[in-house]
């Protein structure tokens, strides 16, 4: 599933040019359509916050959570990384270079709890509360993640380490309205389509619009774009 860059594209010169109101050239139009797709793409994760603080319903297809949590699952993504030579209890992963947000870490199946450094020096002194393979843990780090149960990591023969799985939610492809050069005739060959859920169609051309309005200091266009998207946000949270 995934939105038709040249369809949006389309639709918003459609809009832009009805009152002559101007042009987007396919530059600005790909780094207008990243910057909204980006946009919408965080706010599934604020609206699914508030959406969980409020009681759902018994319809699926118009329970919000539902229909944020199959926008946000397009993005689900498992990663299961070999193992770097490591001293005894950890290795540390790097993390997927296409990471947005970790859902989880899971070692030989059980998930890991999510530690600071100083928490886990702190649990590290006793062996009460040290890890262990029932109860593992990990912490991050700028590039990567410590992982540590009680089995040790060989990092030379990995059929013996412990298996750890990266469970995150990763980024979306970068989207390009792809042309010739030459005459900017739109060339499906070198087009990468927005990557979000099919409904989000509306508020792709919306959002282009209102930082095309801006751009242009066509501050009518700003402003219908704006009360679009307001009116389309009070809708959905009825």
């Amino acid at each position: 599933m995934s939105v038709s860059v040249n369809t949006v594209y389309t639709r918003v010169q459609a809009i832009m040019n009805k009152e002559q109101r101007g042009y987007i050239t396919p530059q600005e139009f790909n780094l207008f359509a990243n910057q909204a797709q980006m946009d919408i793409f965080e706010q599934y994760f604020y609206d699914l916050n508030q959406f969980m603080r409020l009681p759902g319903n018994d319809t699926g297809h118009a329970d919000m959570i539902n229909i944020l949590n199959e926008k946000i699952g397009i993005f689900t993504k498992t990663d299961t990384p070999a193992y770097p030579p490591a001293p005894a209890n950890q290795a540390e992963f790097p993390k997927p270079t296409d990471l947005y947000r970790l859902t989880a870490i899971e070692y030989n199946g059980v998930i890991a709890d999510r530690l600071t450094r100083t928490e886990f020096l702190r649990i590290n002194k006793s062996p009460l509360t040290k890890p262990t393979d029932e109860f593992p843990v990990y912490t991050e780090f700028e590039n990567g993640y410590d992982v540590q149960g009680s089995d040790e990591f060989i990092g030379s023969d990995q059929s013996s380490d412990p298996k750890v799985t990266i469970e995150y939610i990763r980024k979306p492809a970068e989207v390009v309205w792809g042309y010739n050069v030459s005459n900017n005739l739109y060339d499906s060959s070198t087009t990468t389509d927005f990557e979000l859920h099919p409904s989000e169609e509306t508020e792709l051309v919306i959002k282009i619009l209102e930082l095309a309005g801006i751009a242009a200091k066509q501050i009518d266009i700003a402003q219908y774009a704006t009360g679009v998207d307001n009116k389309s946000i009070q809708q959905e949270k009825v």
